[in-house]
């Protein structure tokens, strides 16, 4: 973590982005899939920003997958030609769905089926046909097609004249281990599944034009097929872009750095050997246990006592080391979420923070749509 200078000026509890290290996360994201843009799908949902995806159509990277139709409909109007919904759109938010393809028409957007329930939300006559993702479970058992039965719903998809079958999805979230070794023997597994899958539907179905596949732990081994594989393939992760402290530690194959810092202060010292910082839920994301949230680099040893809406009590060995308006910056443990509780982020270039704020536009529900 590099330091940040010119903090006094800056109220907390505050979301801070170091630009530069975005731009060195986005560059290793590149070499990664060996400079070929086409083969990278990032998934937005981490940052939710439109200075990012225009720094990413910069760099030649033209698709992105997303969660949500704010974050779908905020990447075409960024410009980006291409967009994945990578998300089960049910009841109105199919027919929202819809509405962003005839209000976007310079973006083709895309979204996954899981059943061929889903498929009927899709069909309308008058229109081009709408570019589906058959999702498959490669193991996570979250979202996703059982394996025995995909031929059935690619099937019932191509059959379907008003819907194109635009490729498979899988996404292998169940792998996170931090070791390199047993990663990689759970890749294999989920990569077997898909591989399977794809067969059966290109001897049985029609060619699967596209696969779309994986997150951050597995990027590196993504690529590494996404090389090998003649056959049209991108890797979507998405933590890469700024990292965090729940990954970071863990996986040396992967040496992105952190990108999104939180600034914090001490208001109080409300007892022995104990510190009181402003970053309570609402600034930092608090599905994780106490002491899983986030990381003070200042404080490595620092004890999470408790916390609440605005607050966060540490026990530290020495308090007075810290007095009361001390500026402490954190590294999240789970960016993703934690970034979406935030307005805005401060950006710091060159070590310090600058008059710049890059709005988290997509963390609203809706956005026109």
């Amino acid at each position: 973590m590099n330091p940040i200078a010119n903090l006094k000026t800056v109220p907390s509890p505050a979301l801070l982005f170091d630009a530069d290290a975005i731009e060195r996360n986005l560059q290793l994201m590149l070499k990664t899939v060996g400079g070929d843009p086409a083969k990278l799908r990032p998934h937005i949902k981490t940052h939710k920003c439109r200075e990012i995806l225009e720094r990413q159509l910069a760099l030649g990277i033209r698709q992105v997958k997303c969660a949500t139709i704010a974050e779908a409909e905020l990447s075409a109007m960024a410009g980006v030609p291409d967009v994945l919904l990578s998300y089960p759109l049910v009841g109105p938010n199919a027919a929202r769905f819809l509405r962003l393809t005839d209000a976007y028409p310079g973006t083709t957007f895309s979204t996954l089926v899981d059943s061929e329930t889903a498929l009927d939300g899709f069909v309308r006559s008058g229109h081009a046909p709408v570019s589906l993702f058959i999702d498959l479970d490669c193991g996570m058992h979250r979202t996703g097609v059982a394996p025995g039965k995909a031929v059935a719903l690619a099937k019932a998809l191509v059959a379907r004249p008003e819907l194109r079958f635009a490729g498979l999805h899988a996404y292998d979230g169940h792998i996170h281990d931090a070791p390199i070794e047993a990663r990689r023997e759970q890749f294999e597994a989920a990569m077997a599944i898909v591989d399977e899958a794809r067969a059966a539907i290109e001897a049985e179905v029609a060619p699967v034009p596209l696969l779309v596949s994986g997150g951050s732990p597995t990027f590196g081994l993504h690529a590494a097929r996404c090389a090998a594989d003649p056959r049209p393939r991108q890797c979507s992760p998405g933590t890469t872009v700024l990292w965090d402290c729940g990954y970071g530690p863990s996986y040396e194959d992967l040496p992105f750095e952190a990108a999104a810092f939180l600034l914090t202060r001490v208001v109080s010292h409300p007892g022995e050997g104990q510190v009181c910082v402003d970053l309570g839920h609402k600034a930092v994301a608090a599905e994780n246990p106490i002491h899983r949230r986030v990381h003070f680099p200042a404080l490595p040893d620092a004890e999470f006592v408790s916390q609440s809406e605005e607050h966060l009590v540490l026990r530290v060995a020495d308090p007075s080391a810290t007095p009361v308006g001390t500026e402490l910056l954190g590294v999240p443990k789970h960016v993703c979420p934690t970034v979406a509780l935030h307005q805005e982020a401060l950006i710091a270039r060159s070590g310090s923070v600058t008059d710049e704020a890059w709005k988290i536009a997509a963390r609203d529900r809706r956005i026109g749509i």
